[in-house]
């Protein structure tokens, strides 16, 4: 009522003004925490009533803060939050027209505020006041009409009064950055942001902040000023700055990088175009803040320099096509010659900054520790990978812009590592991070000449250093180098040749970290050169492959290797192998690729045949611990061999096939006899862990055999007649007699590989797989939301198959499972995980496309499910826990409804026998869900839900449309208007994201070297 929201609203008020005035509040942690709690109720109700049933709500408070400093403080605050609610967190808590009616009102409204807020800045002298009035106007900033910030004296108090005082000048500097990164559609205001520039750098320089150009010679990562011409100069470098000084200083840097890269990224080429004098300064101050040790500062620049330099490597792209040299010394444009007077000097004291303070990128295992020891890497650092990213495109725009200058600069740093002048672990680490970085960067003429002389450089460098440190960060820099580069090693064999060579010695470097970065360099180089070891090369008699995979050669370089490094190195090997080119040795002479498998899984099949006949000797032997653990090991080599190869292992598969499932019926036994014994206990009891390891191992490689199968060797009839009924077999046996503890997720994983891949061929053995699965797992998955989380996922991939693939084998099952199964998918969707919920709905969704595209199930299914399945995903979109599958909630409605209306539903879905007379499924439809939403939310009105119904049935809206009309009902219910409702919004930030991030691909496909090796599809 009225006079109650009045009520509230006139308390809050009083409150608020009471507290605000208080003398302790400010000092009293309690209480200022009780006044923001104020604010924000006060702000929610401001939200509510401003401007329909409170229009003079600004016009009230900006005459309310002449009366007090105190209160008015608190008006800014409150000032401050109503920017924020209206202009950022809006979008997912009103709805838009509500929205845009706020952001219209407090728009015409705020000549009031911003009088209030100059008359304060012109007159206060209170420190609190005016750092909190300078706070709110930074809120402002980017939305208020134009004039307020060009047309008034703002700029220039900013600048001129408060960026000089100490006491003001972080939030001043707050203020003039938002202003600096503006970015206009209109060239009005040109020249205001030419003169904040020059008044900037000529404040900064009086308040001695240098900006001096550095030599070449840089020491980025030491203290005080990096290699300065200091001229004799006085004042601080930026980098003294923030070293020598407190926290307002180094907040101050921090502030200023935002305010030099916010305006170059926006005005740089305006400011370069009519006062290159005022873009070299600003530029240089950048460089210098890009010294300063502090990585979320250079993260900040280092976004900067990649705008800048992707936006000159675009300008020279466009100057060749209009054969125009921008970048050259010698030209006559006078463009150009500005350009290269302002640029060259700045790319080249960049390039001297990223190579120096590169950061580590993701193959790199070797690293130093904060007490310098060298130690293999536990953990990926995400946030130091992304600045890797960002750096690393850097550099190679500044390589495209001129590689003969950081050729220049990467050698000359080689040779002082190799002379010892600037020797150091991380001097070293950086170079060759950022040599391995611009791969591809270069003409494969001049990377070719470049390479050599750094892998000799680096080659000599291992041979000369003594100490087990030395040597293993150099040879992880070694590896790392040789790795970013298959282009060259495709194009010159004999360093190929050396290069695997080299990783197969260091595959016997036993330092941590060494043996597993061969290995990965091992397989990154298998994966990019495959076809140069399965071919006869140069001066070669045979292909590497044969020498490789003799049992001397073999042993001999996976002797020293952990087992997880020799399955890594066999997934190399079996990497070259996929390549089915034709073997062909001297002579014409053809080898078979089964061939080569035979020699290189010799080792293991022996080991293999040598415990199987110890067990059959003594079959106790079989569980125990260190034979299961290379049973384990041998069955992991075998996965990772069928990924690789796919159905070239037909033949190995053949060989050790009988053994397998011997194995699988025994290791079962022993499972099923222990639980017997002792009781489910017994699962978690180190040998039975073992031993359903093992078990595990067998039914992955299965899996891994049928997801990989295809002709020649093993095409689906094939599999489906000679391989999968005895696999089968004792599979699901075992996992429908187990205790659940005891059951297998891999069986679950089996399954649905079997159907996916197989599809049709499948079809009759889909009541058999439902009849050992769909009960088991349904034991251990309905009792909770939590238990049994990984069977929970793979048995709905596994429903989601059969539905996708097979889907009329679901009505060959019996109707007490054809209902469980819609019962199961309807479960799913209300699941608290999200993965489980949104794969729910994703089945939900085919199963009802396959029923419309089957006439003779789809009336029957309707009168059974539909009005059902209507209820559920309304129930399951209104109840605030399943935001994050909007998307499908309406994708579904939206299909149900149309169903409905379009008479697809021609069977009634109402009682006919007591139904009125003319009765239709849409109105029946239509009053069903108006009295099941007036039931579910008390404070709606029947002539919105009629409204939000009516809606649902509109066949003219198409899927936006209809997504906007149930986020605006959905925003009306009282239980959703104060939550985070952004994953409304999901699906249209999902798909920007997916525009923005495949515009930036092709973009990044145009640049040589922006692509990593590794992201390039060029394996051969």
């Amino acid at each position: 009522p009225e006079d109650q929201r009045s009520g509230i609203k006139n308390y809050i008020v009083s409150k608020v003004i009471a507290v605000s005035t208080m003398p302790n509040t400010s000092t009293d942690p309690t209480m200022s925490l009780y006044l923001n709690k104020l604010n924000m109720v006060l702000i929610g109700i401001v939200k509510k009533e401003w401007p329909h049933n409170w229009p003079t709500f600004i016009t009230d408070l900006v005459g309310s803060s002449r009366s007090s400093e105190m209160l008015c403080e608190n008006n800014m605050k409150l000032l401050m939050l109503l920017s924020e609610e209206v202009f950022d967190f809006s979008k997912d808590q009103m709805t838009t027209k509500k929205v845009t009616n706020l952001k219209h009102t407090l728009n015409t409204e705020f000549t009031q505020i911003f009088q209030l807020c100059e008359f304060i800045l012109q007159h206060s002298t209170q420190v609190s006041l005016l750092r909190v009035t300078l706070q709110t106007l930074q809120r402002f900033l980017t939305w208020i009409p134009l004039g307020f910030i060009f047309q008034t004296g703002l700029l220039d108090v900013l600048v001129h009064r408060f960026f000089c005082d100490e006491q003001y000048r972080n939030e001043a500097l707050d203020c003039i950055a938002e202003i600096g990164a503006l970015k206009l559609d209109t060239r009005e205001y040109d020249a205001a942001f030419l003169k904040l520039m020059v008044d900037m750098t000529n404040q900064l320089q009086q308040m001695g902040v240098r900006y001096d150009n550095p030599s070449e010679a840089i020491n980025v990562n030491g203290g005080g000023s990096m290699g300065m011409n200091n001229g004799g100069s006085k004042g601080s470098s930026v980098t003294q700055l923030y070293l020598d000084h407190g926290d307002r200083e180094e907040q101050f840097v921090h502030k200023l990088a935002l305010y030099f890269t916010g305006y170059c990224k926006t005005h740089l080429m305006l400011l370069e175009q009519n006062n290159p004098n005022a873009a070299s300064l600003a530029l240089n101050y950048l460089l210098r803040i890009s010294e300063v040790p502090d990585v979320e500062i250079f993260k900040i620049t280092v976004e900067c320099w990649h705008t800048l330099t992707h936006s000159l490597y675009d300008q020279t792209k466009q100057a060749h096509s209009a054969n125009m040299a921008i970048f050259k010394s010698n030209s006559s444009n006078p463009r150009s010659s500005k350009l290269n007077q302002l640029y060259i000097p700045v790319l080249h004291t960049l390039r001297h900054i990223l190579i120096s303070k590169m950061s580590k990128p993701e193959e790199v295992l070797v690293i130093t520790d904060e007490d310098n020891n060298v130690i293999r890497e536990s953990t990926k650092d995400t946030e130091q990978l992304a600045l890797y990213k960002s750096m690393r495109e850097c550099l190679v725009y500044c390589t495209n812009l001129n590689w003969e200058d950081t050729e220049g600069i990467m050698l000359k740093k080689l040779t002082r590592q190799v002379d010892g002048t600037e020797w150091s672990w991380n001097n070293l680490n950086t170079l060759c991070w950022a040599i391995g970085s611009i791969s591809g960067a270069m003409e494969e003429d001049m990377e070719k000449r470049f390479l050599v002389t750094v892998i000799k450089d680096l080659l000599g460098l291992c041979e000369m250093k003594r100490g087990k440190d030395n040597k293993a960060i150099i040879a992880s820099n070694i590896m790392y180098v040789v790795g970013q580069y298959p282009r060259f090693l495709r194009a010159h064999w004999k360093f190929l040749k050396t290069v695997v060579n080299k990783l197969f010695e260091f595959m016997h470097e036993v330092h941590p970290g060494v043996q597993d970065m061969a290995c990965d360099t091992f397989l990154k180089i298998a994966t990019k050169c495959k076809r140069k070891f399965m071919t006869v090369q140069v001066d070669e008699v045979r292909p590497f492959i044969c020498e490789l995979v003799e049992n001397n050669n073999l042993s001999g370089v996976v002797g020293d290797l952990e087992p997880h490094q020799v399955q890594a190195f066999y997934e190399a090997v079996g990497t070259m192998m996929s390549d089915r080119t034709p073997i062909v040795l001297q002579g014409n002479v053809r080898m078979e690729h089964s061939q080569i498998l035979h020699q290189l899984m010799m080792q293991p099949n022996t080991a293999w045949r040598t415990i199987l006949a110890n067990g059959s000797s003594n079959p106790a032997q079989m569980a125990d611990s260190a034979t299961l653990r290379e049973v384990i090991q041998i069955l992991k080599l075998n996965t990772r061999m069928v990924q690789t190869i796919g159905s070239i292992y037909t033949s190995q598969l053949e060989n050790i096939f009988q053994d397998l499932l011997n194995l699988y019926r025994h290791y079962s036994q022993y499972v099923l006899s222990a639980v017997a014994s002792q009781g489910a206990i017994a699962t978690q009891m180190s040998t039975v862990r073992l031993v359903r390891s093992a078990k595990k191992e067998i039914v992955r490689l299965f899996s891994s055999y049928i997801e990989k199968s295809g002709p020649p060797e093993a095409d689906a009839a094939a599999v489906v007649s000679n391989i999968l009924p005895p696999i089968l077999d004792p599979v699901l046996s075992d996992y429908s007699k187990s205790v659940p503890n005891a059951r297998d997720m891999e069986v679950l994983v089996l399954v649905f590989k079997v159907v996916s891949r197989l599809k049709s061929h499948v079809s009759d053995l889909i009541p058999k797989l439902f009849e050992h699965v769909f009960p088991s797992t349904l034991e251990m998955i309905t009792v909770n939301y939590e238990d049994f989380p990984e069977h929970r996922v793979q048995f709905y991939y596994f429903i989601k198959s059969v539905i996708k693939n097979c889907f009329a084998s679901l009505f060959n099952i019996p109707a007490e499972q054809q209902k469980l199964t819609v019962d199961v998918i309807v479960w799913a969707t209300k699941h608290t995980e999200r993965n489980i919920s949104d794969m729910g709905l994703d089945i939900l969704y085919e199963l009802l496309q396959n029923v419309g595209r089957t006439p003779n199930i789809a009336q029957g299914f309707y009168r059974q499910y539909l009005l059902a399945l209507i209820q559920d995903v309304l129930s399951v979109m209104t109840d605030r826990l399943h935001k994050s599958g909007f998307r499908m909630h309406a994708t579904l409605l939206r299909h149900m409804f149309h169903l409905i209306q379009m008479n697809q539903v021609t069977v009634p879905l109402f009682d006919p026998t007591t139904a009125p007379a003319g009765q239709t499924n849409p109105a029946y439809v239509r009053e069903y869900v108006c009295n099941m939403l007036l039931n579910g939310f008390q404070t709606l009105t029947p002539s919105s839900v009629s409204a939000f119904v009516e809606g649902m049935f509109n066949l003219k809206m198409d899927l936006n449309s209809f997504k906007t009309h149930l986020r605006d009902f959905l925003v009306q219910v009282k239980e959703f208007s104060n939550e985070d409702n952004s994953g409304l919004y999901q699906e249209e930030a999902e798909m920007k994201a997916k525009e923005q991030a495949d515009a930036i691909l092709r973009q990044r496909q145009s640049v040589p070297g922006i692509l990593k090796p590794s992201e390039i599809d060029d394996d051969l």
